[in-house]
């Protein structure tokens, strides 16, 4: 590498989130080096104040550079517009509802000089009101680590380490990404509308080189019970999980191999057993909502694999009479 340092850009795909842009500008502005790097922020043709709100901080800042599209493009080709329009050697993919944590962006700045395709970082998720629960994990044993994912082996065990999908890229947060590296393969037009085609991307980047660094660090506070994915109801919500990362697993290294198996496995760290039965509970109390058919659908292909955790898992769903599946719905 050169002397002088990479430089990062924070890309922000936004879509009818006015309300938090302000508090998310904030904690980024107030940051270590906030000078040192642009603020690009893409508007995929909101309805709410996002430009009135816009126009005030790019009055204020000028490193906010702010784009607005004619029409709705969905998250997938909006995540592949931001990363077009920085004009950095890295950009941190990062919510439009989320605060960046303090020293973050310092950390994010002195990480990127050792030259990693993508740096993977930890949030803390938190209530919508941004009450801190829990350090979210991402792989087991919690140490940092660096990956080359072209290594089957490497991957492999890499892969068996995942917790949950964010190993998988899930959560656009916790990316920053090398453009040079990103720009090495096209938008995945497969994967367009599933909301993981940054993920297919990085999956298609691994037959050739990705090299990806773990920090282990907590880089930014997740705004949960915000999920704009929520609208058609939970049910379609893990639809888009189950579903997405078994077509991920499936196409990239094939159905029957390690690789497929463990990201079948980390899901189920998020279709686990207590929210199969609370999904059971409000598909019957929210038909008009909420699909059972799917639901069953989704449990059939998320525990296909054999375990006896799998196998109690479907006979609890199956049998569970009703008032007791209740007990685990909050």
């Amino acid at each position: 590498m050169s002397d002088e340092s990479p430089s990062l850009s924070i890309g922000i795909p936004t879509y009818n989130f006015a309300e938090f842009l302000p508090a998310t500008f904030q904690s980024i502005l107030a940051q270590d080096g906030s000078d040192e790097v642009e603020l690009v922020v893409l508007d995929g043709a909101s309805t709410d104040e996002t430009p009135v709100i816009m126009a005030e901080f790019c009055a204020k800042h000028p490193q906010i550079r702010y784009y607005r599209l004619a029409a709705k493009g969905g998250i997938d080709r909006d995540m592949a517009k931001v990363m077009e329009l920085v004009t950095t050697d890295y950009c941190w993919l990062f919510s439009s509802d989320d605060l960046m944590s303090d020293g973050a962006l310092r950390m994010a700045l002195n990480e990127i000089k050792s030259g990693y395709d993508v740096y993977l970082c930890k949030h803390m998720e938190c209530l919508k009101d941004m009450t801190p629960l829990w350090e979210h994990p991402i792989l087991k044993p919690d140490v940092a680590g660096t990956f080359e994912l072209s290594n089957p082996s490497e991957r492999i065990g890499y892969f068996e380490r995942a917790v949950n999908s964010e190993a998988f890229f899930s959560f656009m947060g916790g990316l920053i990404v090398k453009r040079a590296a990103w720009n090495r393969v096209p938008l995945n037009e497969e994967f367009v509308g599933s909301c993981w085609a940054h993920a297919a991307r990085l999956f298609e980047l691994m037959t050739s080189k990705l090299r990806v660094k773990y920090t282990g660090r907590v880089f930014l506070r997740r705004r949960g019970e915000n999920d704009s994915f929520s609208d058609r109801g939970l049910v379609r919500r893990y639809q888009l999980q189950v579903e997405g990362f078994h077509k991920l697993g499936d196409r990239f290294f094939g159905h029957d191999s390690r690789e497929a198996r463990a990201i079948r496995r980390a899901i189920l760290s998020e279709f686990n057993r207590w929210i199969v039965l609370r999904l059971k509970y409000r598909a019957a109390m929210m038909p008009e909502l909420e699909d059972k058919q799917l639901l069953d659908r989704l449990v059939r292909m998320g525990y296909a694999d054999f375990s006896w955790q799998g196998q109690i898992t479907k006979w609890l769903y199956k049998w569970l009479p009703l008032r007791l599946c209740r007990r685990y719905y909050p």
